[in-house]
């Protein structure tokens, strides 16, 4: 698991960047949606998310009704792209020593 970031292997905070990842903002309420958490989860993955850098979040209003908006930095696209890259990298040599031990074995009864 070397090279994971280990702030990305929550699944909430990686499903958040990456969603934030196709869009320049999204309101709290569509991140929750989308993530399928509640408030109180979103809340404290945004708040893990953001003392790291990897997203901003701005409080405002619409009319009277307060609204908070999240989007990915900078530094959060990098980390999720490394993050991916490496999981990827694991996946394929998985994959390769499957392969390799399903021949290993092949020879082996082959032999047999």
């Amino acid at each position: 698991m070397a090279g994971l970031d280990p702030l990305l292997q929550h699944p909430t905070r990686l499903t958040v960047v990456a969603f934030l990842g196709g869009c320049v903002e999204a309101e709290f309420s569509a991140v929750r949606d989308y993530c399928q958490v509640s408030d109180s989860v979103l809340s404290k993955a945004a708040s893990a998310l953001e003392e790291a850098g990897y997203i901003v979040v701005k409080k405002g209003y619409v009319g009277k009704r307060p609204r908070t908006w999240l989007a990915v930095t900078g530094t959060g696209r990098r980390a999720l792209a490394d993050h991916l890259a490496v999981l990827q990298r694991l996946a394929a040599a998985a994959e390769a020593a499957g392969r390799e031990a399903e021949e290993q074995a092949d020879g082996h009864a082959a032999g047999s």
